[in-house]
């Protein structure tokens, strides 16, 4: 059999505390806290602090240190807006519409928020432009609809899919004034998530006529093309990132709630380390380095943030 040696050139060494700078695939034993370690590329998820107002089926944007959550449902649809410094959520201007199952996208300070549903069953248009303090509207989509994706910025911005009176392939590009058509989705689907720019999209994950899927599609600025499918087919999923660095996690597989974490690199998904709670349709922000993921629905609605962090970390080496 093989040894570490053979394949390292050195023996596993034990050592009272972590290496200051270690090298990638270097193994080691921890005495004082009894563990095997080893230095590797992954990611992993952190606690960060709640959201003052507990709700799922919210919108995100921002970053991990300055991130945005606004609209959704708790016992009832929601305006409320709040603002997160890495730390802790503040209080901010409320929506104009109060909306659930709406996008966003842009940045703490320079957000846009649009679609949803203000009352069951009638999709919304409506488009509210955020300057850090408070909204006001912007150009209505063309297309009423809830449950739908979007990504760019406060004025260049992409909105896709989503659900009316049925699935949605429409995209939008919205110029800081009003919304054009773009070109279609190939595949027709709510409940998906979205990275990008307006120029360079993803849209990943969702339902479709009563079937969830893992199809990644891209968009170019004019078309979209097949990307490669996500590892967990899901609907309800937080995204942050761009085409070539995307990140979708959470969301429900259609029998239960997943915490599975996919990194996208422009031409696959791999796994990554799994959020501490497993839920669906909850709000992301962020990149696929730095994510950040809120709010959502467990066995009840939750106000749980999380930090993802990813790249080369010291990890546990679990050994069953």
């Amino acid at each position: 059999m093989t040894t570490f040696k053979e394949i390292r050139g050195t023996a596993v060494q034990s050592v009272s505390s972590d290496p200051s700078n270690p090298e990638t695939g270097q193994i080691w034993y921890n005495s004082t806290t009894a563990q095997l370690k080893g230095y590797q590329t992954g990611g992993v998820w952190a606690s960060g602090g709640n959201l003052g107002t507990a709700r799922y089926q919210l919108a995100g944007a921002g970053t991990q240190t300055a991130g945005l959550a606004f609209g959704g449902y708790t016992t009832a649809v929601s305006n409320a807006t709040e603002e997160y410094d890495g730390t802790i959520w503040a209080a901010g201007g409320n929506l104009s519409t109060a909306r659930q199952n709406l996008a966003g996208c842009g940045t703490q300070t320079v957000a846009l928020g649009f679609g949803g549903m203000a009352t069951y069953p009638t999709s919304s248009a409506a488009t509210e432009e955020y300057d850090g303090t408070s909204w006001t509207a912007g150009g209505n989509l063309g297309t009423a609809r809830r449950y739908l994706a979007g990504c760019g910025t406060q004025t260049v911005a992409l909105a896709f899919g989503g659900f009316s009176t049925f699935f949605q392939s429409a995209t939008e590009e919205y110029n800081g004034t009003a919304w054009t058509a773009g070109g279609s989705l190939s595949t027709a689907r709510n409940r998906l998530a979205g990275a990008g720019t307006q120029t360079v999209a993803a849209a990943f994950g969702g339902n479709m006529s009563g079937a969830i899927t893992a199809i990644t599609e891209e968009y170019d600025g004019t078309s979209w093309t097949a990307g490669g499918n996500m590892g967990t087919a899901r609907y309800g999923l937080g995204g942050a990132g761009l085409q070539t660095s995307a990140l979708g996690f959470g969301g429900n597989t259609g029998s239960v709630n997943t915490n599975v974490t996919e990194e996208y690199n422009g031409t696959s998904w791999s796994t990554d380390g799994n959020l501490g709670t497993a839920r669906r349709f909850l709000g992301g922000a962020g990149t696929q380095t730095a994510g950040l993921a809120f709010g959502g629905f467990t066995t009840a609605v939750s106000a749980s943030t999380e930090e993802y962090t990813s790249g080369l970390q010291t990890r546990v080496i679990k050994v069953s």
